[in-house]
C-alpha cells in the first residue's frame, strides 16, 4: 500500500506565491520520477513539472521560470514552489510518483495524490 499526501494549496492573489508539498509513504522500495500535474475545470489534466531521482527536472512551457520543482533529501518528498502566480494557474494540483514497491522487480507503478486546490484571484 502506497499513499501520496499533498499539502500547501490555497487562495492567493495574482503575483503571489505558494509552495506545494507531497510525501510518499507505505510499501516503497524506491521512488523514481515524481511530478506535479494540474486540472482546471473543464480541461484535461496536464503535466506541470517532473523531477527524476537524480534531480533532472522538466517543466511545461507555461510555468517555466516561475515554478521550481525539487526533491527532499529522503527522495520520497517533492515540492513545487510557485511564484508569480497567474489566474490561469488556478486548478487542482495532483502529485504523481513512479514507484518500485519491491527489490525483486523493476516494475514501476504510478501513484497519485488526492489533489490540492490552488486558486489565483485577479
Amino acid at each position: 500500500q502506497v499513499q501520496l499526501v499533498e499539502s500547501g494549496g490555497g487562495l492567493v492573489q495574482a503575483g503571489g506565491s505558494l509552495r506545494l508539498s507531497c510525501i510518499a509513504s507505505g510499501s516503497i522500495f524506491k521512488v523514481d520520477t515524481m511530478g506535479w500535474y494540474r486540472q482546471a475545470p473543464g480541461k484535461q489534466r496536464e503535466l506541470v513539472a517532473t523531477i527524476t531521482d537524480s534531480s533532472k527536472s522538466n517543466y511545461v512551457d507555461s510555468v517555466m521560470g516561475r515554478f521550481t520543482i525539487s526533491r527532499g533529501d529522503a527522495k520520497n518528498t517533492v515540492y513545487l514552489q510557485m511564484n508569480s502566480l497567474k489566474p490561469e494557474d488556478t486548478a487542482v494540483y495532483y502529485c504523481n510518483a513512479r514507484i518500485r514497491t519491491t527489490p525483486w522487480s523493476s516494475r514501476l507503478a504510478d501513484y497519485w495524490g488526492q489533489g490540492t486546490q490552488v486558486t489565483v484571484s485577479s
